[in-house]
């Protein structure tokens, strides 16, 4: 069923990709077409009405055959480019005249941005193609899954034979009786051999029921790896189709519209300057130019391709052989081994968000500056149209060397930048993919510890013990791992220095013996001592682990809370810093 599931998103990536090139292919088309049209014009722009009249007849009938054409007939909801496109034509329909200047501007300036715009799409396909087809996807669920069955399996098989030898006990068991009719001399015989073979059956059972309790543990552990790479795998998927999908096709939109609308502004300059006849046909196109939309063009094509865009289902648990367990459980011998990886996952986790969010903050940089870049001005553009309006003149100015420099200079520059926002975007996707995974093992990890923790504490509780006894302990794993090295790096951190031994001393003595110095009546010598040393090593600090303002409240919730479970609860729950400072019931040693 997962595998089937792999394959179907597998033919899912590849479909995108094959969505991106055709989108790319189209777009490099248009601006093909809009740059054969300009050069077209520039050739027929002496001819006047009716030479525009047959070239915008031309084309328009080209797209009017086109599929993207024939796909948003219906209801004219046509894509920014593309509308932008069909307005220029309806203008040209109306042009009458020509102009040396645009006949030059058209030849020139125009085309080599078209085709600069035509490489970057290309580009830029390739380069999205690249990462979406690198995508990650959950290939380890399937070892994972051959991995606890195949434990599964031998925890039943060992399961079966303790069965089998504890009949076979049973049996020899009741077997063992006197011979009535036996002579005293003859039974003393047969009780030797008995014996021994009392002992064989009893230390194979004691194998094999070591044997079931080692494949039973090995199964719990395949287990729980298989529910946390579903896990991981269904985060990592939902997090693909509902932001990387979006994040994708801003990537490969990158640039477009804008350069494409600086080109199309460039022409209607040109047009605006050289004919004011054309002033109200070039509005519409100014106005078709600003509806460009970046993000209604990702929505068309998402809402155009809903089959390759939409998430696929989640990956569901599959119990083998009978299991009925469904989460990850954080019981007995397991305990130990969540807390150890969940504490790791923790720390992996809040370092891969600090690094996630520092390359989102220099790809968000990056972006603007490439914005920038891109929406820069170009004054040598309509150079042509300084001085002298002849044809002589417009010649010279347009060749001016001085323009190419700064244009070649701002295409490297918008190369580079553009490949540095690549390289962070990769960086960035790749982050946030794993974080996502590692939140999903966290949370998962998290619930069972606080299940198991809440588990513990209700037989503690049902086992009769009271919490006016004293002294008092807490008798949690999870408080041990909460007290167990922890303490001292907090101080080190809060203080900003290091931590005496002596003071080190008195952290381990509470940790061992787990004595409430809030408790009443409890003045033992040793905790006076501990209670001392910490006192002095507080007031000795140069910067306070806690404003003053909040201690008070500190005292009072632990004087309230010290006769009730709900201090255990608290005890257990809180963060280490604070359960440290709950040791403190004397106001004299506010620190």
């Amino acid at each position: 069923m997962q595998a089937e599931d792999d394959t179907k998103m597998r033919c899912q990536m590849g479909e995108q990709v094959r969505g991106l090139d055709s989108q790319a292919e189209s777009r490099q088309q248009l601006l093909q077409d809009v740059a054969d049209f300009l050069r077209r014009k520039a050739e027929v722009e002496q001819e006047y009405s009716r030479g525009l009249e047959k070239l915008s007849e031309r084309f328009s009938a080209k797209i009017r055959g086109s599929k993207e054409h024939q796909n948003f007939r219906k209801d004219q909801n046509l894509p920014s480019p593309l509308n932008c496109w069909y307005t220029i034509l309806n203008q040209t329909r109306q042009a009458s005249r020509d102009h040396g200047a645009l006949s030059e501007i058209y030849t020139g300036h125009l085309a080599l941005r078209l085709m600069h715009i035509s490489e970057d799409v290309g580009r830029l396909a390739r380069k999205v193609g690249a990462l979406e087809a690198g995508a990650w996807f959950p290939g380890r669920i399937l070892l994972a899954m051959k991995t606890y069955q195949s434990y599964r399996i031998d925890c039943l098989n060992a399961e079966a034979k303790l069965r089998e030898a504890e009949r076979q006990e049973e049996k020899r068991s009741g077997g063992k009786h006197p011979d009535p009719g036996g002579s005293p001399g003859g039974a003393g015989l047969d009780k030797t051999p008995r014996r021994t073979s009392l002992r064989k059956v009893e230390r194979l059972l004691e194998k094999r029921q070591s044997k079931f309790l080692e494949s039973k543990l090995k199964c719990a552990k395949a287990r729980n790896d298989y529910l946390l790479s579903l896990y991981a795998a269904n985060a990592a998927i939902g997090n693909y189709y509902v932001h990387d999908v979006a994040d994708l096709l801003d990537c490969f939109d990158l640039g477009f519209h804008l350069s494409l609308g600086k080109v199309l502004r460039t022409y209607l300059a040109a047009e605006s300057r050289a004919q004011a006849s054309w002033q109200q046909g070039l509005c519409t196109i100014e106005g078709a130019v600003d509806a460009l939309d970046p993000l209604g063009d990702k929505s068309r094509l998402m809402e155009a391709n809903p089959s390759a865009y939409c998430p696929p289902q989640c990956f569901d648990y599959q119990p083998h052989e009978g299991d009925e367990v469904s989460e990850v459980r954080a019981e007995g011998p397991l305990r130990n081994e969540l807390v150890s990886r969940f504490q790791h996952i923790q720390s992996r986790l809040n370092a891969i968000t600090l690094e996630t969010d520092e390359v989102n903050k220099t790809l968000k940089a990056t972006l603007k500056s490439l914005v920038d870049l891109l929406q820069a001005e170009e004054p040598e553009a309509l150079d042509a149209f300084q001085g002298c309006q002849s044809t002589e003149s417009l010649k010279s100015t347009g060749s001016d060397a001085g323009g190419k420099q700064a244009l070649a200079k701002r295409r490297a520059n918008q190369q580079e930048t553009e490949s540095f926002y690549i390289m962070k975007f990769k960086e960035y996707l790749s982050g946030r993919s794993i974080q996502t995974k590692l939140r999903a093992k966290h949370d998962q990890m998290k619930e069972a510890i606080e299940k198991g923790d809440g588990r513990l504490l209700k037989m503690n509780a049902e086992s009769g013990r009271k919490l006016n006894s004293a002294p008092r302990t807490v008798c949690c794993a999870f408080s041990l791992l909460l007290w167990a090295g922890t303490v001292c790096t907090d101080l080190r951190l809060l203080s900003g220095q290091a931590v005496p031994l002596v003071v080190e001393s008195c952290i381990r003595f509470i940790n061992l013996h787990g004595e409430d110095p809030l408790a009443d009546g409890f003045t033992q010598h040793d905790l006076d001592s501990v209670a001392g040393v910490l006192k002095l090593y507080f007031r000795g600090l140069e910067k306070p682990l806690f404003p003053c303002d909040i201690v008070p409240e500190l005292l009072a919730t632990a004087r309230k809370c010290v006769y009730t479970h709900v201090c255990v609860e608290a005890y257990v729950h809180a963060r280490a810093d604070l359960c440290f400072r709950l040791f403190i019931n004397d106001p004299a040693y506010r620190f």
